[in-house]
């Protein structure tokens, strides 16, 4: 569908032919048949699965990294944090280069270069070559973290995104905790080296799957082709997008994009708080891959393959949270409806303050069911309230930062994704320490009160964030800054050529941006 680009005051007189989407346009992804939607949702979800899936699975034998190249524990421990590392770094430069290739080149790219260093892992000769090579396949499995969000944004509605978001959420939780289960029976019988080849094996299914069977669904990208299509064909260069009126150059937009996440992190209360809080969430599912090894291996004299039997109980409660998505997506818009279709950021709240608890209720299970003359059922099943907190707390924290940011989503995001990471990385090299200097129980115990004092973070964010965000100049404010006139929009943007007419508000084009969202 065209229609005229009317310029505004001190523009240029000449007209543009806006290309957009019709009515039923069978081109935009959120037309598309819901079979295929669903299809689209599933080899997305399978993809975060598999990332997360390798992101864990060497855990299961550091001991055989550590004999073969004759290094300390802590160093076998090294390929572990770098991989989690990447989950950081990778978002800051995929993310804006999606906004301008598109999703499909970003995901085929990406996997590719991530299956292709799998290779040199499997066959490495010293640790350099496994720590060097697992930076790589970390910033490039980072990719489809980043981006899967933003693929379901661009097909599902506002109203049918509920369960489809709760299946991909619960991929990255299912992942790491399937990973150790698989890598422990494959390790007992085949050694470390093939928790490298089963790596490549499930990454290259899911590239060839996503590569060859998914099409591009970022709607700026599909109407950027069409645009250039028309140019083509009827030689009238006036065919143009919404996109293509934002002069800014890449360089800029990418500056803006690893600037802001640290501007939001550091003077948003909101986003650091959040941010601490998820970083403390991940850096405990990244512990469990040493903890559980220390009790049910070094304690209980279990093999690597039992020892993975262990982390059933979080798959099971990541599933179990997964299945109770839809119920607390329903309560949810019965909020929306309750204000009018306009309900304050802090109802994202609600289901996080319930779910808080179950986390540190799991750790005190784990830790003071550990003792070596008890059976392995405490420890083991502590798991279960753990998965069903992780999932809760995960998706209300991420609504949370994106209706209390709305044009600065991807940004706020960002931010949480990049801290989390690098504490995620970073406790993986001092859990083991923490067990032998605090004992197994009171080491656990630690980690349970720390979890139990974050629990005040959602209560202090339902009393004050209101408050908070309307002191805030990132902060979302309703209404008044979603419409803007074309005089404000002008002095706006002050980078904008002044020979192009500019016809789309802004915001929107933010808000396009801000699909651009990270698990």
């Amino acid at each position: 569908m065209e229609k005229d680009a009317k310029p505004l005051d001190g523009q240029t007189r000449q007209d543009y032919k806006l290309v957009d989407f019709a009515e039923g346009d069978p081109e935009n992804p959120k037309n598309w048949s819901k079979a295929y939607k669903w299809y689209i949702t599933m080899v997305v979800a399978v993809t975060c699965f598999v990332v997360a899936f390798c992101s864990s699975v060497i855990t299961s034998d550091i001991g055989g990294v550590s004999e073969s190249f004759g290094v300390s524990h802590e160093v076998a421990l090294i390929p572990v944090s770098v991989f989690v590392v990447g989950f950081g770094v990778g978002p800051m430069i995929f993310a804006p280069l999606s906004e301008i290739y598109g999703r499909r080149i970003i995901y085929a790219s990406t996997l590719l270069l991530a299956v292709i260093f799998i290779i040199p892992c499997a066959v490495a000769k010293n640790i350099g070559t496994l720590i060097v090579c697992r930076t790589i396949d970390g910033i490039a499995f980072s990719a489809p973290m980043t981006l899967v969000g933003g693929t379901l944004a661009d097909m599902w509605r506002n109203e049918e995104r509920g369960v489809p978001m709760a299946a991909f959420s619960a991929a990255p939780f299912i992942g790491p905790a399937i990973g150790p289960l698989v890598g422990g029976f494959l390790s007992d019988a085949a050694g470390w080296r093939w928790l490298y080849w089963i790596q490549l094996i499930v990454s290259f299914v899911v590239w060839v799957l996503i590569t060859f069977t998914v099409p591009e669904t970022y709607a700026p990208t599909i109407l950027a082709r069409r645009a250039a299509k028309l140019r083509k064909e009827t030689g009238d260069q006036g065919h143009v997008t919404e996109a293509e009126l934002d002069a800014r150059p890449f360089s800029e937009r990418l500056l803006v994009f690893m600037i802001r996440p640290v501007q939001l992190l550091f003077r948003e209360l909101i986003v650091f708080l959040i941010s601490l809080y998820m970083s403390v969430l991940y850096g405990l599912l990244y512990m469990f891959f040493v903890a559980f090894p220390i009790i049910f291996e070094v304690r209980k004299g279990y093999s690597s393959g039992i020892t993975g039997l262990m982390f059933i109980p979080i798959a099971v409660g990541v599933v179990l949270a997964a299945i109770c998505s839809p119920a607390v997506n329903k309560h949810y818009l019965k909020l929306v409806a309750q204000h009018n279709g306009k309900p304050p950021a802090e109802v994202r709240l609600i289901p996080m303050m319930l779910s808080c608890w179950f986390i540190p209720i799991g750790l005190f299970i784990f830790a003071w069911s550990s003792y070596e003359r008890l059976t392995w059922v405490g420890p083991c099943l502590a798991g279960l309230p753990v998965g069903f907190g992780f999932i809760f707390l995960y998706n209300a924290a991420n609504n949370y930062l994106v209706d209390s940011y709305q044009h600065q989503a991807a940004s706020a995001l960002a931010a949480k994704t990049f801290i989390r990471s690098f504490w995620g990385a970073g406790v993986v090299l001092f859990t083991e320490q923490m067990y032998d200097r605090l004992g197994d129980q009171w080491a656990s115990s630690l980690l349970a009160f720390i979890s139990l004092a974050c629990c005040l973070i959602p209560f202090a964010f339902w009393k004050y964030g209101a408050s908070i965000r309307s002191r805030s100049k990132y902060a979302y404010g309703g209404d008044d800054e979603e419409t803007s006139s074309d005089d404000d929009i002008a002095k706006t943007n002050k980078n904008v050529d002044p020979n192009v007419p500019l016809h789309a508000d802004l915001e929107d084009l933010e808000r396009a941006r801000s699909y651009v969202a990270n698990p």
